[in-house]
């Protein structure tokens, strides 16, 4: 096997890769880059190509404690490195790009539809069809896991979540690839850094793929209305206590971020595992031997989603002038959170750039805990990935890699887009 699929992450060693280009992430994560940074200190100055700069937080300690102080940083001039223009916010802002008390608002909207208790009751359907697609793909004996498992599986779950007709779902997951792989010419006509996309600039990810999305939203919203259910989105446009709904905006724009971010992180964190599992037999058997042991499981799924860390950065916007770590941030200043970092940090794990299927405490990243922006479908693909380990551990004897992997072309999303590999039954 060669040393070079060892890791999904391939360590350039470059210490000063440009974190601000869409090709930073093409080799996996630029550790030598982050590791230059997080020895520099707390926070560091970034240059920008095209842009005016940003600071990067790259410890893990840091990125935790500036994420739990929202007035401080503020998620509300957008989420991305790339800036926006006010009116470009107002229109494709979701609630990942609100402050308090608005963002709490939209929190109190669609928590119930994503909370751990609902989550848990699509256990049985995410283990029938993780099962069945096991047993197609052993009757491959080779394919590509990360289109044949680790894209499946989710997309077939948010046509069950959402409630759309399961013919949908691969049209609906094209859309949202075509949103938020907006950098990777393989997902979409409109690569965000390679034509002028200012014609959709008002559109979420500058892309034309949300106009389709938008219109089966109203669509959605029309029959909504007529009385017809769609699983939980009925629930978000119930009203809160306090009388406050979704506006149909609002909820289109809700619908874009469901389609594009509730399939793309999980399909690449199980990606991630497979290829882990594929390169490090070890790691298979141990499943194996504790089949039936659910809180290993669980911890071992929460290793993978460290390992993987498919959201590399959050970007947020300083409120008032600050100093951090004897830095003085100003008051506009744009401060990037690397997720990806603070998972790799020798200062807050033992050998992170090793899989400990038995860490404890993981004290990871990749949901952007300790902030009031979690992730909303955290329980959904933490569920996702222990039942894909799971049932490998239970059908599959042997997982190897057959030939080099890829990744998605991307500094917001780190993923392996495609990943041949060979599997036989146990």
């Amino acid at each position: 096997m060669s040393s070079a699929w060892k890791y999904p992450f391939v360590q350039s060693a470059d210490p000063h890769i440009d974190l601000s280009s869409q090709d930073a992430f093409n080799q996996g994560a630029p550790l030598s880059t982050f590791a230059r940074m997080q020895d520099e200190g707390e926070i560091t100055w970034t240059e920008e190509t095209g842009g005016r700069g940003f600071w990067s937080v790259t410890r893990l300690e840091d990125i935790m404690a500036l994420n739990r102080q929202p007035d401080l940083l503020s998620s509300a001039k957008g989420i991305r490195i790339e800036d926006q223009t006010e009116e470009e916010y107002e229109a494709r802002k979701t609630f990942q790009e609100t402050d308090q008390p608005e963002h709490t608002y939209f929190r109190m909207l669609v928590n119930k539809a994503f909370s751990r208790n609902q989550v848990a009751l699509f256990e049985d359907q995410i283990r029938e069809i993780t099962g069945d697609l096991i047993d197609k793909c052993l009757q491959m004996g080779e394919f590509d896991a990360t289109h044949e498992i680790a894209r499946q599986l989710p997309m077939r779950m948010l046509g069950q979540i959402i409630g759309v007709p399961q013919e949908d779902t691969d049209w609906l997951v094209e859309k949202g690839d075509a949103l938020i792989s907006n950098a990777d010419p393989e997902y979409t006509d409109f690569v965000v850094d390679k034509i002028d996309t200012e014609e959709y600039r008002l559109l979420p990810f500058r892309s034309p793929a949300a106009i389709e999305l938008f219109d089966y939203a109203n669509d959605l919203l029309k029959r909504m209305d007529e009385g017809e259910s769609f699983g939980v989105l009925n629930l978000v446009l119930q009203k809160t206590k306090d009388g406050r709904s979704m506006s149909h905006d609002e909820f289109r724009n809700f619908f874009c971020l469901l389609v594009a971010a509730g399939n793309d992180t999980t399909r690449y964190s199980i990606a991630a595992s497979i290829h882990a599992l594929a390169n490090q037999p070890s790691l298979l058997q141990q499943l194996k031997d504790n089949l039936g042991n659910e809180e290993f499981m669980m911890t071992a799924a929460d290793e993978m989603i460290r390992w993987a860390s498919p959201t590399t950065h959050f970007r947020r916007t300083a409120t008032r002038d600050f100093e951090h770590g004897g830095k003085t941030v100003k008051k506009g200043d744009k401060v990037v959170l690397w997720f990806t970092a603070g998972n790799r940090d020798t200062r807050a794990f033992d050998n992170p750039n090793e899989i400990d299927l038995t860490r404890k405490p993981n004290r990871f990243v990749s949901f952007g805990q300790g902030g009031p922006h979690v992730c909303l479908g955290m329980w959904l693909a933490k569920l996702e990935v222990r039942i894909v380990l799971e049932e490998l551990a239970r059908r599959v004897g042997t997982l190897e890699q057959t030939a080099n992997h890829d990744y998605l072309r991307s500094n917001f999303i780190l993923g392996i887009k495609h990943l041949p590999v060979r599997m036989t039954a146990a």
